[in-house]
């Protein structure tokens, strides 16, 4: 698959990218994807939720009433979860959510979802931004020629780290910027638009080419 590069005026340059078929050309795995995504979410659970148990609320612990003879249940303490006040009964308490997930499971999981993408036509190549300061409006003036300043979900893969892109970009709520390495499965298949710029090919081409 070929794709024309554009300009950052969203004129096209006549130069055109071959799409290589071991990143672009795969066969999705939607378990693979699943599972990443789902690594991926759970990692941002705090797992901060906490309910106090029967141990840890304030009162007395002295049995209510007398075992048998009042016609009622039995009870025993106040503390007690099936009294108002008492403890909550297998309550949420604090736990890390992550799991495990093999490199190579993960890596597959990011060449479907970057397959699934080239599949579906959401892939734009741009030739390399530079921007001598962080400038929210310039930023949008790009997006504007480029027609993607639509409302949609736009992801920007750029070569290396550059600030000036990052804090120009960081205030639209639609758009983030990421280099290849720090790609997800999770924000891949959640962008309606993936525009690379022409030094983030090449350094997307190097990662999984030399990745095993």
């Amino acid at each position: 698959m070929e794709l024309a590069v554009y300009n950052l005026k969203g004129e096209d340059t006549g130069r055109k990218v071959t799409l290589s078929d071991a990143i672009f050309g795969l066969e999705v795995n939607e378990h693979v994807m699943y599972l990443d995504v789902k690594q991926y979410l759970a990692n941002q659970r705090q797992g901060t939720h906490k309910s106090k148990q029967r141990n840890e609320v304030h009162g007395t612990t002295k049995k209510l009433k007398k075992q048998k003879g009042t016609g009622g249940a039995r009870a025993g303490s106040m503390k007690s979860g099936v009294f108002v006040g008492g403890g909550r009964m297998f309550g949420p308490q604090p736990r890390d959510y992550s799991f495990k997930l093999n490199k190579k499971t993960k890596r597959v999981a990011r060449l479907s979802a970057l397959s699934s993408l080239a599949k579906d036509g959401k892939i734009s190549l741009v030739e390399n931004i530079a921007m001598d300061a962080p400038r929210t409006k310039d930023f949008v003036a790009i997006l504007d020629g480029l027609k993607l300043n639509n409302g949609k979900k736009t992801m920007l893969v750029t070569g290396e780290v550059n600030k000036n892109v990052v804090l120009s970009a960081r205030n639209l709520q639609k758009v983030k910027v990421s280099t290849p390495i720090g790609l997800n499965t999770h924000d891949l298949l959640n962008t309606d638009t993936l525009l690379i710029s022409e030094d983030g090919m090449a350094s997307l081409v190097e990662l999984y080419s030399t990745a095993e």
